[in-house]
């Protein structure tokens, strides 16, 4: 189905990626400075250069004619420790999606929505200071491949951009430790935003030679993605296109029902786990009753719940759905003819072994 369609289904609002030279320069006068006022000491003990994909440069080197845009990449908690697979299967599909991932290497978590509501500020310092690494990369866009660290970095975003003396006071403070200063000319985008229409959208119908062969994908947003559409904008919370349209490009099926842009029940299953296993059956159950195959999902967080916690509902309610769900670059890097050692389908509680049997992988 085209974008047009889905689109039908609600309105997109994209974000604009480019940035005025003007902007551009300036960010770059700001780094300079930097750069000549901190102290080697400090620079050291702060900051690790950027480095490039190992996957983009074997793209390079096999000669694409693939031109590759660089991107600020920042993978997150999750995707460094219970969720490499996210990392690896990334990294290996960037190239084919027109992508050079300059992984950044001095970066924190983003905060989550803990230290958001605890310690607003901290939190604020937290994202100011992943965004002036990507800056200082030379990158005009930070690619997230998890909802939540998406909807923090767009929040502190916001707010640094549409407050100068706010924007001072946190470089001034971030500086005092060897940060470079934030000039406000960072975009944070999405993978599935970047793949879901425009050059990536193309490169990804090229680069899904293998294809899905009518797979049967049941798409799940999660809640941190669309919502609030204030501050994430792509398209509409209640009637989203970006997966299915992925999803059928890539030579799947998209299963459409109520239940994927729900909240997967991550935020409050330590302290009401009888309530987040309630938010956690709905997708599952809908997508199995829908004959999915397997769900797919933008976020990592959301990955975890709905992988790793169908033995609690097994346990709470007796039914075993054993449902495949699969992060939104192996479903795109299968679809690519990706290798097992970056895709690590092994790594999932649920066994994927269905889905590669209908695939005949």
């Amino acid at each position: 189905m085209s974008r047009s369609a889905w689109a039908k289904r609600g309105r997109s609002t994209t974000s604009s990626r480019s940035r005025g030279a003007t902007a551009r320069s300036g960010s770059s006068r700001a780094s300079t400075r930097w750069a000549a006022s901190s102290s080697p000491r400090r620079r050291a003990r702060e900051r690790t250069l950027p480095r490039s994909s190992p996957a983009s440069s074997r793209r390079r080197q096999r000669g694409s004619d693939v031109a590759l845009r660089r991107v600020a990449y920042y993978k997150g908690c999750l995707a460094s420790l219970s969720a490499k697979e996210l990392d690896s299967s990334t990294q290996a599909l960037a190239p084919q999606v027109g992508l050079e991932l300059v992984e950044l290497q001095a970066v924190t978590c983003c905060g989550a929505g803990d230290i958001h509501e605890a310690e607003p500020d901290y939190y604020l310092h937290l994202n100011a200071r992943i965004l002036a690494y990507a800056e200082a990369a030379g990158c005009d866009t930070l690619l997230t491949i998890c909802n939540v660290c998406t909807l923090n970095l767009r929040q502190a975003n916001w707010q640094l951009k549409n407050d100068d003396a706010l924007r001072q006071r946190v470089s001034d403070n971030l500086e005092h430790v060897g940060v470079p200063p934030y000039s406000g000319n960072v975009e944070v985008r999405h993978l599935l935003w970047e793949i879901a229409e425009g050059e990536g959208y193309e490169l990804l119908k090229a680069a899904a030679h293998k294809g899905l062969k009518g797979l049967k994908v049941a798409p799940f947003y999660g809640c941190q993605i669309l919502r609030p559409s204030k501050l994430l904008g792509f398209e509409d919370p209640d009637r989203p296109w970006s997966l299915e349209r992925i999803i059928e490009a890539c030579g799947g099926e998209a299963i459409d029902y109520p239940a994927k842009i729900k909240c997967c029940g991550f935020p409050i299953i330590a302290a009401r786990e009888e309530t987040a296993l309630g938010e956690l059956i709905q997708p599952i159950e809908q997508a199995k009753e829908a004959g999915a195959d397997a769900l797919v999902t933008p976020c990592p967080l959301c990955h975890l719940s709905l992988d790793a916690w169908q033995s609690k509902l097994k346990a709470a309610t007796g039914k075993d759905f054993q449902m495949p769900i699969l992060h939104l670059s192996q479903l795109v890097g299968v679809a690519a003819g990706l290798e097992e050692s970056e895709l690590k389908f092994k790594r999932h509680v649920v066994p994927v072994t269905p889905v590669l049997e209908k695939l005949e992988v």
